[in-house]
């Protein structure tokens, strides 16, 4: 069956008789794990672009947008390199938009692998009326695929409940650019047990301020560390390459998973880090002459080595510095 000119109906949506509803289950949408940066010279050009983002995001419930608030950068996100040059040369040839488009880059995350305590007091005197905010907090790690969870523990009144709203918000906020290379922070459980105000020069702003800053004291005392995406690969392949393409998995900090047998054909299963799956398809089409093919969608997020790490918060910095 098809339909032409539906125009309220979207990816997910479940087309049924009204007078037997039904409701199918929603479809799993995995988190994007690679992105570009998109940049526009002039407000015209930018409201195009807000066009094709919304379009996209409806036709394409994988396909997300984020500003970054140091850069004011565009960036669009989504499941893979093809993925992205797809959403791409659709927001350039369907909807004339006339934007830099930068290198594809890695979804990296942070997250902290200890507990710790945090303070952070803002206080601001100008003359007149002040601004004054004080939170302690306790940080932990969170069950993996939490996000950001906030505990509220302050008794006795020593933070009025007006003020709690906004320290939760400036610690959420902070936790989307990070605190090591300014990438989201995941699966982080903060729980405010302390503070204090002052009945003057006290205000909401003043509270989101110091829990910022309290944030980012406990998030570096718990060790923060970077993660990247790990990808799941399926490679099917004439058993006579099969030894150079494990080689090359190899080289590409890949484990392997499985090996077996599909159609006289071989299947290798692995997991790649997604850092070092750039131009996979070029070098599998060429170890193999073109008879292997592949699959890889993502699986989780792991802790990168080192020596990575080091990289990547170096390249973060750079960028920032550029």
């Amino acid at each position: 069956v098809a339909f032409i000119g539906l125009k309220n109906t979207y990816t997910g949506h479940t087309l049924c008789d009204k007078d037997a509803p039904l409701l199918l289950e929603s479809v799993t949408i995995p988190e994007p794990v690679i992105s570009v940066a998109v940049g526009t010279e002039s407000r015209k050009e930018l409201e195009k672009l807000h066009q094709s983002r919304k379009k996209n995001g409806l036709e394409d419930p994988s396909f997300s947008v984020r500003t970054v608030e140091r850069t004011n950068e565009t960036i669009i996100a989504g499941m893979g390199e093809l993925h992205l040059e797809i959403l791409v040369d659709r927001m350039l040839r369907e909807f004339k938009v006339e934007a830099n488009i930068g290198a594809p880059q890695v979804s990296y995350r942070e997250t902290i692998r200890g507990k710790a305590k945090g303070e952070g007091k803002f206080a601001r005197q100008t003359g007149g009326k002040g601004q004054y905010g004080h939170v302690v907090i306790e940080m932990e790690p969170g069950e993996p695929g939490s996000g950001f969870e906030f505990v509220n523990k302050i008794v006795g009144g020593v933070v009025p409940k007006e003020y709690i709203g906004p320290a939760e918000a400036g610690m959420k906020e902070t936790c989307q650019s990070g605190v090591i290379a300014g990438f989201p922070m995941i699966d982080v459980r903060v729980t405010m047990i302390d503070g204090s105000y002052h009945d003057v020069d006290s205000d909401q702003l003043s509270f989101e301020l110091a829990a910022k800053l309290g944030f980012k004291s406990a998030a570096k005392k718990a060790g923060a560390v970077i993660l990247e995406p790990i990808m799941k690969l399926e490679v099917l392949t004439p058993e006579e390459n099969m030894g150079d393409i494990v080689g090359d998995l190899n080289r590409r900090r890949g484990q392997l998973s499985d090996m077996g047998d599909r159609s006289g054909s071989k299947v290798i299963k692995a997991t790649v880090p997604l850092s070092e799956m750039f131009g996979y398809v070029t070098t599998l089409r060429t170890l193999s002459s073109g008879r292997a093919t592949s699959t890889m969608e993502f699986s989780h997020y792991a802790e990168t080595p080192s020596n990575i790490s080091e990289e990547v918060i170096a390249a973060a910095k750079g960028t920032v510095n550029a």
